[in-house]
C-alpha cells in the first residue's frame, strides 16, 4: 500500500535503484506534506521541501525525538527504549544536559587530534591504492576516516576500531544480505545487532572504570548530571550513538563524493586545478550525498502545515535527501557544483539536534579529498558501485576504482 502519490518511502529498492530522487521531486511538486502508508504497515508524514524540514527541525516544542530514528511497521508501537537516555532521542531539558556532558569530548582539541590520526591513516591508504593502481575505495580507503576518529575519541587500537566499524555497519545494514542473514525477523535481528555493540562497549567501559583516561568512554563513566552519575545503559547508548553517527556517515559520504566527482569529470578537473575550492566542494559533497536520508519525529500536539492536519502522536519524517535537492532552496539543485555558495545544506541536520560530530566529519572529509588533490589522483569506476540496502542511510558499500 502507498500514499495517494503511489510512492512508498519504506521501499528500500526505490533507494537502491536511485529512483528516490525522482520520487521526491514528484512529492515536492505535488504533495510536499505526504501521508505515507508503507507496505510494512508503517504510517507516517513525510516532509520533503527544504522550508518544511527546517521548520520541523526548529520546532522541537512541537516535535519529539523520543520515537527513535527508524520508521517501519515493527518499530512504531512505542517510544524508543533509548528515549531520554541517548542524545539523539532525547528532548529538552534532558537533551541539553546530555549534550553538556558529551560535547567536551568532541572539542576543537579533540578534532585536532582526530585530524592528525586520520591524516596518517589516509596517507597510508591512498599510498596503497596508488601503488596497486586502484582498489575498492569503499573498503580500502573510506573506512580509515571513522577508524582514525574512533582510535582518538575512544582511545582504542586500529584493529578494535575496525571491529567496531563492522559492528555498526551490520546494525545500520540490518536489511542488507551482504552484512547479515536477512532471513530472520527484522526487529529481533536489529536487537541482536545492537546487543553486539553493547557487548563491545561494556568490555571497554569495565576497563575504563578500572583504568580511567581522558577518552570519551572514561568521560561518560565519570560524568554527573544533577549530581548523579550516568546509568550504565545511558553510557552504552551514547557510546553507540557516537560510534554509529561517526562510522557510517563519513565513510559513506566519502564514497558518494568520489563517485560524484567521477560522474562529473568537469567538476573533478575544476577541483584539481583549484584546490581553494576544497571547502565548498566538501559542502557540496555533503549536500549531494545526504547520507543520513531522514530523521523521525513524533508530533506532541496537533499542528497544521500546508493545509494538512498532523495529529498528536503521528510519526513525521524529515527528508534531508529531498530538502537538499529542493529547487526552492537550490534553483539548480540537481547540478553538482564544487564551487556552490551559499550552501546551507542539511547534511548534518539542523536545530538543537544538529550532528554533534559535524566538526569531526568535516575535518575527515577535508583531509581525504585534500590528499587526493595533492597527489593529483584521478580515478574512474571499474564496474557498478554497490549501494547499501537502506532508505535511512544512503551509502556505497563497494566502489571499485582504478587510478588513471
Amino acid at each position: 500500500m502507498t500514499g495517494a502519490a503511489g510512492i512508498d518511502l519504506t521501499d528500500v529498492d526505490l533507494f537502491v535503484r536511485g529512483a528516490h530522487l525522482d520520487a521526491f521531486a514528484t512529492l515536492r511538486a505535488d504533495d510536499p506534506v505526504y501521508w505515507n502508508e508503507g507496505a510494512d504497515g508503517s504510517r507516517f508524514w513525510a516532509l520533503t521541501k527544504y522550508d518544511d524540514v527546517q521548520w520541523a527541525y526548529r520546532e522541537h516544542e512541537v516535535f519529539s525525538s523520543s520515537r527513535g530514528a527508524i520508521v517501519g511497521g515493527s518499530f512504531q508501537s512505542s517510544d524508543d527504549t533509548a528515549a531520554g537516555r541517548m542524545l539523539v532521542v532525547a528532548d529538552l531539558p534532558r537533551h541539553r544536559l546530555l549534550k553538556q556532558v558529551i560535547q567536551p569530548a568532541l572539542s576543537s582539541a579533540v578534532v585536532g587530534a582526530v585530524s592528525a590520526q586520520v591524516h596518517k591513516l589516509v596517507d597510508q591508504a591512498v599510498d596503497r591504492m596508488l601503488a596497486a593502481g586502484g582498489g575498492d575505495f569503499a573498503v580500502d580507503v573510506a573506512t580509515e576516516l571513522p577508524a582514525g576518529a574512533l582510535m582518538t575519541i575512544m582511545d582504542i587500537s586500529w584493529a578494535h576500531a575496525h571491529e567496531l566499524i563492522q559492528l555498526t555497519r551490520r546494525m545500520i545494514g540490518y536489511r542488507d544480505e551482504v552484512f547479515v542473514d536477512t532471513g530472520t525477523d527484522d526487529r529481533l535481528r536489529l536487537a541482536w545487532l545492537q546487543a553486539e555493540i553493547f557487548d563491545f562497549f561494556e568490555d571497554l567501559l569495565a576497563h575504563r572504570r578500572r583504568q580511567p583516561g581522558d577518552d570519551f568512554v572514561s568521560r561518560l563513566a565519570q560524568a554527573r548530571i544533577n549530581d548523579r552519575p550516568l546509568a550504565t545503559d545511558e553510557i552504552l547508548y551514547n557510546c553507540m550513538n557516537v560510534a554509529v553517527g561517526g562510522n557510517e556517515t563519513s565513510s559513506y559520504t566519502a564514497c558518494t563524493g568520489l563517485l560524484a566527482l567521477m560522474e562529473h569529470p568537469d567538476q573533478y578537473e575544476r577541483l584539481l586545478a583549484d584546490h581553494s575550492l576544497l571547502g565548498t566542494a566538501v559542502d557540496e559533497i555533503l549536500r549531494w550525498s545526504s547520507t543520513n536520508a531522514y530523521v523521525q519525529r513524533v508530533a506532541k500536539r496537533d499542528v497544521e502545515r500546508r493545509g494538512r492536519q498532523i495529529r498528536a502522536g503521528d510519526s513525521v519524517t524529515l527528508w534531508n535527501v529531498s530538502a537538499n535537492r529542493d529547487t526552492g532552496q537550490y534553483p539548480d539543485g540537481d547540478v553538482f557544483d564544487v564551487g556552490r555558495t551559499p550552501n546551507r545544506h542539511l547534511g548534518y541536520g539542523s536545530g538543537i539536534h544538529r550532528c554533534i560530530g559535524a566538526p569531526v566529519a568535516q575535518a575527515e572529509l577535508s583531509l581525504l579529498f585534500q590528499r587526493l588533490l595533492t597527489a593529483g589522483v584521478r580515478c574512474e569506476p571499474v564496474g557498478e558501485p554497490r549501494r547499501l540496502r537502506s532508505n535511512f542511510m544512503l551509502g556505497i558499500t563497494s566502489l571499485p576504482v582504478r587510478v588513471v
